[in-house]
């Protein structure tokens, strides 16, 4: 096996196993057990006091889907650099035609 691969191969071993734990680890209760959609309100995402409402839509996002949201960046960020790699290297055939 190449080494090239066997590292590819590693690396997305890697990421599976911390995308399955942050899924693991990511409170589903509160939206899997709902039978019908509910609103999530988008009106600030604070409070008189200063503290962020647990009924925004920044709240969901970032406290409650915050690990997986990550893993995901992490994930698309590492997609994009492979697609550059893979499109800046050079091809070896024979063009002697």
């Amino acid at each position: 096996m190449n080494k090239k691969v066997a590292i590819g191969v590693c690396a997305a071993a890697m990421l599976l196993a911390v995308l399955a734990l942050s899924m693991m680890a990511t409170d589903w209760d509160d939206y899997v057990t709902n039978d019908s959609p509910g609103s999530i309100d988008f009106t600030g995402g604070e409070d008189e006091s200063g503290v962020m409402d647990t009924n925004s839509l920044n709240y969901a996002l970032f406290e409650t889907y915050g690990p997986l949201l990550l893993i995901l960046a992490l994930l698309m960020f590492g997609a994009m650099i492979g697609g550059v790699c893979i499109a800046r290297e050079e091809v070896e055939s024979d063009d002697t035609d």
